[in-house]
């Protein structure tokens, strides 16, 4: 019998297992609006923050459940084959040496009961992360990225697995995962508190309320897992939560680079600036990818500015940190960018060790090394690798490289507030001060954002080959994961503020202009922002607190123009 006739005869025995009208059901409702269907290789960001937000409810696709029957079937083989496995057969970490138990070509049920003991002490012993516990969101997020990747088919876990991740989701039972306690290796110590949570135990939010894992099940007509096989595994040994949260400081990254050119543009006609270092002729002799389009982006913001006229007031040549800016967009973007290529290839595929894969490849399983790995039955054949890909190194590089273009980008914002402070630079007032008074104005306020400055300085640099050797020195490398999202997240959360600050510059130098130097046009992007803030935060006539003002434009700038 050939393969396909195999495959065939097995969906026919799958449409015999459920009845007609469970099949319409659940092909109606992944038809549904608002439904996502997920089948482990197709998975955007946008999807998976819509899913975790709760704005659509996800299904398993149908291709998808049969690569985890198939893949929980070939487990199964090796098991009762005799095949020295990881985390099924044999231990995990340094007691990869220890075997589990032996099958002797059946799974009994002393055998089954060893498994399932090994799988609850497995989870319960890794559920050892450290507080606070991760927004509900995030928490949500890392069971889409899971459920996405368990379907790639490749973790030999019983489909009851997936079953869970994804009634968690639909269902609104959000276990409580710590943020800390990982090296980014595989979040071990954080995700298998979901595991927990599955088994009916620890802690999950369920209406907006913590209760045990028994009863979030309960309250929400669920059957708890009884783990088995490579179930454990599956579930802790993944950088999913580390990803949720590389995911949310991403995202407000990419907000923070879309406000960048009508912030620019908003700047540089306070300045008085020179649109030249954005002109088409100045950056096509330097053409690095991405830098047109950003000079593009800022050209349009100031369409119908006054700058696009002679000014004999206007400097030949501005402060670097007004020349630069492209360059500087051009980098966050192009970090922006290789992290999304990062990110799609993490969301849609098999991080797991060891890896289960249907139908492997037998290139070089004529040595006796390789031919250990592969396993084949009646009606199923692959191969069980050891491999190294819960190595997560690429998303942190891509992170980190992220993490220092955004710090560029607030030294610039830094430096642009302060040449626009001064008189020498702009031909307005001192520290932007009304005429008629004789305040301090923004004297002061240039301290929180060199203070947020310097705290950027030292979170961007690399953290992720910082560690020390565990689990008896065999896991002697790190990435960090978590701690590259936290560093990112907070160098985006500084730079919003010190945006805020520029903004509150730029805004008074635009009234001041025209106060003192009469009315002038402004690009079609930079008065709406202009507009629009003002709306928020109102122009400085004399000295009062900067405190809610500063919180406003940072608020209007990650929220309202999103």
């Amino acid at each position: 019998m050939t393969y396909r006739q195999e495959t065939l005869n097995r969906m026919k025995g799958k449409i015999m297992k459920y009845s007609i009208l469970s099949i319409m059901v659940m092909l109606a409702a992944t038809a549904q609006a608002g439904v996502i269907t997920l089948d482990g290789h197709h998975l955007t960001q946008e999807q998976a923050w819509s899913i975790a937000e709760g704005k659509d409810t996800v299904a398993i696709s149908s291709e998808a459940y049969e690569r985890l029957e198939r893949s929980h079937q070939l487990v199964e083989l090796a098991a009762k084959g005799g095949t020295p496995v990881y985390g099924l057969t044999v231990g995990v970490g340094l007691n990869k040496d220890k075997s589990l138990f032996s099958a002797n070509g059946e799974l009994s049920q002393e055998v089954r009961e060893a498994s399932k003991a090994f799988n609850r002490n497995a989870l319960r012993s890794h559920s050892a992360g450290i507080g606070p516990m991760a927004e509900d969101v995030i928490a949500r997020l890392q069971l889409v990225i899971r459920l996405n990747t368990l379907l790639a088919g490749q973790t030999g876990a019983q489909p009851k697995v997936a079953e869970l991740y994804r009634d968690f989701l639909n269902k609104g039972i959000t276990p409580q995962i710590p943020a800390r306690g990982s090296v980014g290796e595989a979040d071990i110590t954080l995700s298998s508190h979901v595991g927990a949570v599955m088994m009916g135990e620890w802690k999950a939010k369920v209406d907006g309320k913590v209760v045990s894992g028994a009863e979030a099940l309960k309250l929400k007509g669920v059957s708890p897992l009884d783990p088995q096989g490579k179930d454990a595994l599956a579930i802790l040994s993944t950088n999913a939560m580390a990803v949720a949260q590389v995911m949310k400081a991403r995202k407000d990254a990419k907000t923070l680079a879309d406000f960048s050119p009508a912030l620019f543009a908003l700047s540089l006609e306070g300045l008085n600036g020179n649109i030249a270092p954005v002109l088409p002729q100045a950056v096509s002799v330097h053409p690095f990818t991405g830098l047109e389009k950003e000079a593009s982006r800022i050209r349009d913001a100031l369409d119908g500015s006054y700058l696009w006229k002679k000014n004999e007031e206007r400097a030949l040549q501005d402060p670097l940190s007004f020349r630069t800016s492209v360059y500087v967009l051009r980098e966050v973007n192009q970090a922006l960018n290789h992290l999304d290529e990062e990110l799609q290839v993490q969301l849609n595929s098999s991080d797991d060790n060891p890896g289960t894969i249907l139908n492997a490849d037998k290139k070089y399983s004529e040595h006796e090394q390789v031919a250990m790995y592969f396993v084949e039955g009646k009606d199923v054949k692959g191969a069980i690798v050891p491999t190294a890909n819960f190595e997560p190194l690429p998303v942190a590089i891509a992170a980190q490289r992220l993490g220092i273009a955004l710090t560029h980008l607030s030294h610039n914002s830094v430096q642009r507030s302060i040449h626009l402070s001064d008189e020498h630079f702009t031909g307005l007032t001192r520290f932007l001060s009304d005429p008629k008074n004789k305040g301090h104005a923004f004297g002061a306020i240039q301290k929180p954002f060199v203070a947020l400055h310097s705290e950027n300085q030292t979170l961007a640099n690399p953290v992720s080959f910082l560690g020390t050797p565990v689990a008896g020195d065999i896991e002697d490398t790190f990435t960090n994961l978590p701690l590259v999202a936290e560093r990112l997240a907070k160098i985006a959360d500084n730079t919003a503020y010190i945006y805020s600050l520029e903004l509150l510059h730029a805004a008074q130098a635009v009234d001041l202009r025209t106060k003192l130097k009469g009315q002038f046009a402004m690009g079609k992007d930079s008065q709406e922002l202009y507009k629009r803030y003002r709306q928020a935060v109102k122009y400085v006539g004399e000295d009062r607190i900067f405190t809610d003002d500063i919180e406003n434009g940072k608020n209007l700038i990650m929220n309202n123009l999103r």
